[in-house]
């Protein structure tokens, strides 16, 4: 928004700008049967007004041939009051079929937009890069989603079939009123119309201030409340249970507060708005009634400005609401759309090839990297692992082992040099297939709240159920599961947190065996386990392992003693490498490692026999 723009001014814009984003999914180019839908919805949407607003005159002409003959009641088309009082019901539910038709012909376009909509919101997260979802709370990106969603489904059923038809009503009514009673008539109504979409806008604008704070404080609170129940072993372990509720009630508390705001406004605005309503309609029935007494009008002209004049109020009583709730999704959908707008940060190149594996060597070339530009991780390294063999990666916290995992699988890119793999950059070749040909087993694997045996066949789903046993085999956990009483339908819980941490790892190592890619990536995947755990575990990694290009990211240097080669990175550069019995003779940065290791290891061993 620019220094002299109006606030009010850059919201109907930003307005404007979101109803035109949901137009592309109401008129889409190549397929006809939904703008074939959209134009019948309309053409039954106009009779249906065109119907309702002739059934006053209809309800006038009955009247009249019941107050006494007149020449209009006598001749119109040949009907007597009976007959004219049967129109008037036909007419009325001729302007209800026409309504019905008009949502029957629609819904199915509007549903399709809708989930449109959420499918392309929702693989649009995906795209985004690591950064941005390690800068945002799930909670807020779930309730971004859902309120987006609800808000065009709320726009386009009411704003479409219901704002719409309304102007269309109100205009020939109007017209009606100028045409049969005089212009002073059709400036009541035009003046009364006008006052009230006008005070209806105004406070509206104001109340959407207060919605848009209660949205602010609601997802505040839907945040910490997911936040506290992911970590319930934590607010557990520290007894925090009565802290996380007080977090939660202050959350709660600016809800509370901005809730009784949005109360005590609707109020005024309700009050308000039968006000201007209930005087409109006394001024024009009161117009009505002297025209009656001077002889000027019927008895079925004052019954016909009355049905008129009901026949609006009720709509534009719907108006008020529709207009708040109107400007409130396209705050909420302007919060998804520039979700939708988010750039993400890592792109295949246009036309980029699919990634072609001929052995698997991976190389590191002079790469540079930083989250932050004012803080670089990697600084210049260069490295080659050779198809087929295990380089394991070791170093201090925070010399950047993780982040070459994180380059590898192109969750960022290089800002400096190069990562090729079978020497093709990976700038150059598509995401899908170079997250295919890795496997990653990370420190802690997560699980889907699944069966085991969806979390297993997650590594390929078209898998059948003997390779996906045979890769359970190979991880050591299908007798576990054999055990269990539900077997491989057993539910996991959320995260998995059903099962220990030994078994969540062998169901992550199964589910990257199925995968069978030719390069693996094992980033500190036993660095959280228990000693006599880990060795399990190391069996199944060196057995996967075989034939395969391995990078080890590892905290206990006992877990890749027998790496092909060793690589010790300190403040992003290369220390030292080599192989295991070379680096212990070096006497180094790895041998020092090794031997402060090494010692704890053997005080743990002491100290666990002296108990």
């Amino acid at each position: 928004m620019s220094a002299t723009e109006p606030a009010g001014t850059a919201a109907e814009r930003s307005g404007w700008q979101t109803i035109r984003s949901v137009a592309p999914y109401l008129w889409p180019e190549g397929e006809s049967w939904v703008k074939r839908r959209v134009v019948l919805a309309m053409v039954a949407l106009a009779l249906a007004k065109v119907v309702s607003v002739s059934t006053p005159m209809v309800y006038k002409l009955a009247v009249d041939a019941l107050a006494g003959p007149t020449p209009d009641a006598a001749t119109m088309l040949g009907l007597g009051a009976i007959g004219l009082t049967v129109a008037y019901g036909v007419a009325r539910l001729m302007t209800i079929g026409f309504g019905e038709l008009r949502d029957v012909l629609f819904v199915r376009v509007g549903q399709r937009a809708l989930r449109q909509l959420a499918l392309e919101t929702f693989t649009h997260i995906h795209r985004l890069s690591m950064r941005y979802h390690i800068t945002r709370k799930t909670g807020g990106l779930s309730r971004i989603i859902e309120r987006g969603v609800k808000g065009v489904d709320f726009l386009l059923r009411f704003m479409l079939l219901s704002v719409g038809p309304l102007i269309l009503e109100l205009s020939m009514v109007a017209v009606i009123f100028a045409l049969a009673f005089g212009p002073s008539y059709m400036l009541t109504v035009v003046i009364t119309i006008a006052a009230y979409v006008a005070f209806t806008f105004k406070v509206t604008e104001w109340r959407v201030k207060i919605r848009r704070e209660m949205n602010e404080q609601d997802t505040d609170a839907n945040q910490k409340a997911i936040d506290s129940l992911l970590n319930f072993e934590t607010v557990k372990y520290f007894g925090a249970e009565s802290r996380e509720a007080g977090r939660y009630d202050t959350a709660m508390a600016g809800y509370e507060k901005a809730a009784v705001k949005t109360g005590q406004s609707l109020a005024f605005l309700n009050f308000g708005q039968a006000l201007l309503i209930s005087t409109g309609l006394v001024i024009i029935m009161a117009m009505a009634a002297r025209g009656v007494q001077a002889g000027t009008l019927t008895v079925g002209d004052f019954v016909m400005v009355n049905a008129y004049m009901i026949q609006i109020t009720m709509p534009l009583g719907f108006l008020g609401t529709v207009y708040r709730e109107i400007r409130q999704s396209l705050v909420d959908m302007g919060e998804m759309f520039a979700l939708l707008r988010q750039p993400a940060e890592v792109t295949d190149r246009p036309g980029a090839p699919d990634i072609a594996i001929s052995g698997g060597t991976v190389e590191l070339d002079e790469v540079f990297f930083g989250y932050d530009p004012e803080r670089p991780i990697l600084k210049g390294i260069s490295l080659t692992v050779p198809a087929g063999q295990t380089v394991a990666i070791v170093g201090p916290s925070g010399s950047g082992k993780s982040t070459i995992g994180r380059l590898l699988f192109r969750f960022y890119d290089v800002t400096g040099g190069a990562l090729r793999i079978d020497g093709q950059d990976l700038r150059d070749i598509t995401q899908d297939s170079l997250h295919a040909q890795i496997g990653v087993v990370p420190q802690d694997t997560v699980l889907f709240n699944d069966t085991i045996l969806y979390n297993i066949a997650y590594g390929r789903p078209d898998a059948s159920r003997d390779e996906i046993e045979a890769a359970a085999k190979a991880a050591k956990i299908h007798e576990f599961i054999a055990a269990l009483p539900e077997g491989y339908n057993t539910q996991v819980g959320e995260r998995g947190l059903k099962l220990s941490g030994g078994e969540k790892q062998r169901v992550g190592i199964a589910r990257t065996i199925l995968k069978n890619p030719p390069i693996l990536l094992l980033d500190e995947a036993t660095s959280a386990l228990d000693t006599q755990t880990e060795r399990d575990i190391q069996d199944s990694l060196k057995a996967m392992g075989r034939g395969r290009t391995v990078i080890t990211i590892a905290h206990r240097l006992s877990t890749i003693a027998d790496a092909d080669r060793i690589v010790v990175l300190e403040h992003g550069r290369i220390a030292e490498e080599g192989r295991h019995e070379d680096l212990l003779a070096r006497g180094g940065r790895y041998a020092a490692m090794w031997q402060r290791q090494s010692a704890e290891a053997e005080t743990e061993a002491s100290d666990g026999a002296a108990a």
